[in-house]
């Protein structure tokens, strides 16, 4: 995802510059070039050689270091930058970069980068709520640069409170929003639905399907990293949400019908990849289990056809992508639903092929429209994800 891209990370001295090597770990991963910028006071908390050891190439410290590859070292750095983030950021070096001070070799770096910059605040509740430290980072944010607002839990001092530094893989998915992808969805409004649902049939039983919502959380999170507003509507699952997105939490089919019919007008993309159940029980009421004495011939109606309800009320523009899951006659079922749903575009995994379908972290898809066919061969559903954008991005006006 950041092959090629330069990032430079600075940090500053405080105790949580410990997960500052397990984020230049994740950065490297990504195949990003990583420039580590460490001041004097955090030298006293982790020791340079350690990102040295990750990124096999020094970490800089000083300005006037003769050894530089450049003789400018600060603007070169700079000039190649992709994003710059610093993490941990203290109440001392916002100060600085608010007031343009630039007096050592990551402040003069950050003040010549003209790249996406993002600070990540980490201090004691008290400083970081000080007036003059809030003062700071409204100004930052004024010049341009993200601050990420810190996590509250307890406090290397002991304290409760807000200030901790955001885990690794949350600081990544900055980087990611920042540098990673063209913003080629900006200006889109983007609806998604991800997850199963559960039709209750008791206080402690339910129907459902054995979605994960992996696919359709992929899709919602490469769309927000490509620039688009995006609103994802999910029923429950155990995936973290994922950032730079509007969640919308559901538990029934009809929870999920409303939330959708209630926000598709105006967006430009809806992105049906819910596993709604089919089918919910017909007039289950307590009084109804306790008067059969818990036992109870199950009635089943079905839920409301939501990928057709968009379909019948799409609006001029607007594109509409559903999903099928199919285990035999796969094309004919899709080409067959994308006519009756009044779709723009069926996304079908076939059930019966390995590394398909519920619960794995790869996918193999095909992508059906009025234009063609198009087979996916198996990959990661990030990877499915930014293909089956690609098509829709072809393909709306």
């Amino acid at each position: 995802m950041l092959k090629g891209k330069n990032i430079i990370l600075g940090i500053t001295g405080g105790i949580a510059a410990y997960k500052s090597a397990a984020l230049t770990s994740l950065l490297i991963k990504a195949g990003a070039e990583v420039q580590v910028i460490m001041t004097e006071h955090a030298k006293e908390f982790i020791a340079p050689l350690t990102f040295e050891a990750l990124t096999n190439r020094r970490c800089l410290t000083d300005t006037f270091d003769r050894n530089h590859e450049y003789s400018t070292e600060h603007v070169a750095l700079a000039k190649k930058a992709d994003a710059l983030l610093i993490a941990p950021a203290t109440a001392n070096v916002i100060a600085k970069l608010a007031r343009g001070i630039a007096d050592d070799m990551l402040t003069t770096t950050a003040l010549a980068c003209d790249c996406p910059k993002m600070i990540a605040p980490a201090m004691n509740t008290r400083m970081y709520e000080n007036p003059a430290t809030q003062e700071n980072m409204e100004t930052l944010e004024r010049y341009g640069m993200t601050v990420i607002k810190p996590a509250e839990g307890r406090l290397a001092c002991g304290d409760a409170g807000i200030g901790k530094m955001p885990e690794p893989e949350e600081l990544f998915q900055y980087v990611l929003m920042a540098c990673a992808y063209e913003k080629d969805m900006a200006g889109r409004k983007v609806l998604v639905t991800a997850g199963p649902t559960q039709e209750l049939l008791d206080p402690v039983r339910y129907i459902t399907n054995h979605s994960t919502g992996k696919m359709g959380y992929s899709i919602a999170k490469l769309c927000a990293l490509r620039g688009a507003e995006v609103t994802l509507v999910s029923g429950k699952t155990s995936l973290v949400p994922p950032l730079f997105v509007e969640m919308v939490p559901v538990v029934t089919a009809e929870d999920m019908f409303q939330a959708v019919t209630e926000r598709s007008a105006g967006m430009d993309i809806i992105i049906k990849a819910a596993a709604v159940a089919d089918y919910r029980p017909k007039n289950i009421s307590d009084e109804k289990l306790k008067k059969a004495g818990g036992e109870l011939a199950l009635e089943l109606e079905r839920t409301k056809d939501i990928l057709g309800y968009l379909g019948n009320h799409k609006e001029e523009g607007q594109f509409l992508c559903g999903f099928a899951m199919e285990t035999q006659n796969l094309l004919e079922n899709a080409k067959d639903k994308l006519a009756r749903k009044n779709a723009d575009m069926i996304v079908a995994n076939n059930l019966k092929v390995q590394g398909a379908g519920f619960g794995t972290d790869t996918n193999v898809v095909t992508i059906i429209t009025e234009d063609g066919i198009q087979a996916l061969e198996l990959m990661s559903k990030e990877a499915a994800a930014e293909q089956i954008l690609d098509e829709i991005l072809k393909r709306q006006a």
